[in-house]
C-alpha cells in the first residue's frame, strides 16, 4: 500500500503539523481522529485493513490528521474564549493550508470526503457544514454535534459558528448552503449500546435540526447491542461507503 508521511509548517498554528496519506488515487478522504488522537490512530487501530480493497483500487485515498484538541475542546481549565479562537486557528489550518495540499497530492480534483468517530465525527460534521464547497460528502459515526459540554455554555460568535445545531437552526431557510447539502451525500450514525448514551442524544438533536431545515442526511440509530467502540465503526463506515462513494 503506498503511504506517505508529511510534516510541514502551519502559519495558522505557529507550529509543525503532521498528516499522513494512504493509498494511491481515488476519493480523497479528510480523516479526523478521535478526542486527543494522533493522526496515526487509524492506522493503529486496524482502519487501513478495514479499508484495504479501497485502497489498493485506487477508490479512496486517507489523509490522516492532527488536531490541537487538548488546547481546545478538552482544555475545559481553560478560558473557553481563547480555546474556541484556537479552535478557529486550527480550522483555519486545514481550510486554508491543509485542503491546498490534500488537492496536490491527491490529485483528481474531486470534492472532499470528511469523516470521523467520536469527537472526529464533531470535528467532520462541522467542516462539512460550514463549507459544504469544499467537503462534499460525510461520514460522521458516534458523535455529538453541539459545543455545550466543550465550552460550558459559553457562545459567541466563533462558538456559534462552530456549533452545527446551533449554526444550522440560524440559518435562513434560502440560504444556497441548503441546497448545497441536499446535492452531497451525507451520512450520520450511532449506536444505542454501551457509551453511547451522550452521542446519541446529540445525533438525535442534530437529527430535529436537518428535518427543520429541510436538510436531507442520512441519520441511521444502531442498535442497543452498538456499541461506541472500533469493531463497530469499522463495520459503519464498511456500511456506508457505497452509498458515500456512488457505487
Amino acid at each position: 500500500m503506498h503511504i506517505e508521511y508529511h510534516k510541514e509548517y502551519s502559519h495558522h498554528l505557529g507550529r509543525d503539523m503532521e498528516f499522513k496519506v494512504y493509498g494511491h488515487a481515488g476519493k480523497p478522504a479528510f480523516v479526523v481522529p478521535c478526542q486527543d488522537g494522533r493522526f496515526y490512530d487509524w492506522e493503529g487501530f486496524g482502519m487501513l485493513e478495514t479499508l484495504e480493497d479501497y485502497l489498493e483500487s485506487g477508490r479512496l485515498q486517507l489523509f490522516t490528521v492532527d488536531t490541537i484538541d487538548k488546547e481546545t475542546v478538552s482544555a475545559v481549565d481553560g478560558n473557553p474564549y481563547d480555546r474556541v479562537r484556537r479552535h478557529e486557528a486550527w480550522y483555519n489550518y486545514v481550510v486554508e493550508e491543509l485542503v491546498p495540499r490534500i488537492h496536490e497530492i491527491n490529485g483528481t480534483g474531486q470534492g472532499i470526503l470528511s469523516t470521523g468517530f467520536s469527537m472526529g465525527a464533531y470535528h467532520a460534521a462541522n467542516f462539512f457544514f460550514r463549507r459544504p464547497d469544499i467537503f462534499d460528502s460525510l461520514i460522521a459515526l458516534s458523535g455529538t454535534y453541539d459545543t455545550q459540554d466543550m465550552y460550558g455554555g459559553y457562545v459567541d460568535e466563533v462558538v456559534y459558528a462552530n456549533d452545527p445545531c446551533l449554526s444550522l437552526s440560524g440559518m435562513p431557510c434560502d440560504h444556497p448552503y441548503i441546497q448545497m447539502f441536499n446535492e452531497r451525500r451525507a451520512a450520520i450514525c450511532v449506536g444505542q449500546g454501551a457509551w453511547e448514551e451522550q452521542l446519541l442524544a446529540g445525533t438525535r438533536r442534530l437529527d430535529a435540526v436537518l428535518k427543520e431545515k429541510g436538510i436531507n442526511v442520512w441519520v441511521d440509530y444502531w442498535g442497543l447491542d452498538v456499541n461506541h467502540d472500533w469493531p463497530w465503526w469499522k463495520k459503519q463506515i464498511r456500511y456506508f461507503l457505497p452509498y458515500i462513494l456512488g457505487e
